[in-house]
């Protein structure tokens, strides 16, 4: 009995250590990551450089453009696996805490879409005085509110040599109602709830245009519970955006990444703009991947706070679609040198 004991002792042992080691292999990655103060722009902005460990340089570089939210330089470590398949195709990475995030200076919250392409053009240039990067190859990676900031940037300096976008938009008023839309359908709500939901969203956008402050809103009766004060003055600024315009003057090669699943944007209406828009033959690229969700993971594993959790510890390459990364990386390669 007491061999038996040790003996299952010994196997549980080992199975952790196992585990472990494949936790640690997982996420492990072939890049060297450096942190660097990005400086040029309103305000220093921390950051991160992440080189390819193989190859020689000089590099070409891939600028990081966030989404919505308040997201640190690595997005929690979710934008690892893409730095990974970049430096696979010889390209380097930069990505930076939004401004008031992990104590960066400044608040995103009073950036407007202009305002983060100021900021991504500082970027580049602060980036193409660094040794060991091509400054011809030189791009852009974003994703979600980002599509209304490459455009603006690829339109706006020659540095910008393409651009990957993820899950955009076109109009942001389009996009908030697709959104609100689809989520009360993925819910199965009523015909009650979506009547109130949509009266409120109007009620909000009669608001905006109509100049109120917060406190005029909040006092006639808006709905503010989940809305601050900043958040209401980052509405104020950018609800007008539509990437319309300066798509329609981008020259540089685009990929459009969209999901099948994606509930926050219509992608379909993306891709059609898309098109619409970037008219120069062989300019548009698009990879369409329908089971993935906005971002780009398996609807199943999302919804599943268990499969997602355990995915992202000893697996975070597997959180994505199948192709993603592998896609993102051939658009680079096909680029040349």
């Amino acid at each position: 009995m007491r061999t038996w004991i040790k003996v299952s002792l010994m196997t549980v042992v080992l199975l952790l250590v196992a585990a472990t080691g494949w936790v640690i292999y997982q996420n492990e990655y072939d890049i060297r990551e450096e942190k660097v103060t990005i400086t040029g722009g309103a305000q220093p902005l921390h950051g991160v450089l992440a080189w390819p460990k193989r190859g020689r340089g000089p590099y070409g570089l891939v600028v990081f453009v966030h989404g919505d939210g308040p997201i640190d330089a690595t997005h929690d470590t979710f934008y690892r696996p893409i730095w990974e398949s970049m430096a696979q195709a010889g390209y380097a990475s930069l990505s930076w805490d939004k401004p008031g995030v992990n104590g960066a200076p400044g608040n995103w919250l009073h950036q407007s879409m202009q305002d983060r392409a100021d900021e991504t053009i500082a970027a580049i240039n602060w980036a193409r005085t660094r040794p060991g990067i091509d400054r011809d190859r030189i791009g852009l990676w974003g994703a979600s509110q980002a599509g209304w900031v490459m455009p603006k940037v690829a339109r706006q300096t020659p540095d910008a040599r393409f651009v990957i976008a993820v899950g955009t938009a076109i109009n942001w008023l389009q996009q908030g109602r697709y959104n609100l839309l689809a989520e009360l359908g993925a819910r199965h709500a009523s015909k009650d709830e979506i009547a109130a939901a949509v009266a409120r969203s109007d009620a909000m956008r009669r608001a905006l245009r109509s100049g109120q402050t917060y406190d005029q809103y909040k006092a006639g009766g808006g709905d503010v519970s989940d809305l601050s004060r900043d958040r209401w003055e980052f509405v104020v600024k950018n609800y007008t955006s539509d990437a319309s315009a300066d798509l329609a003057a981008v020259k540089v090669p685009v990929l459009l990444v969209v999901g099948g699943r994606d509930i926050n944007v219509d992608v379909a209406d993306t891709e059609a703009g898309y098109r619409r828009q970037l008219r120069i033959p062989g300019q548009l690229q698009v990879r369409r991947y329908p089971e993935a969700t906005h971002a780009l993971v398996p609807k199943d594993v999302e919804e599943s706070e268990f499969t997602s959790t355990l995915l992202g510890i000893a697996a975070p390459r597997s959180l994505f679609v199948d192709g993603y990364l592998r896609d993102q990386k051939r658009f680079l390669e096909s680029l040349g040198h």
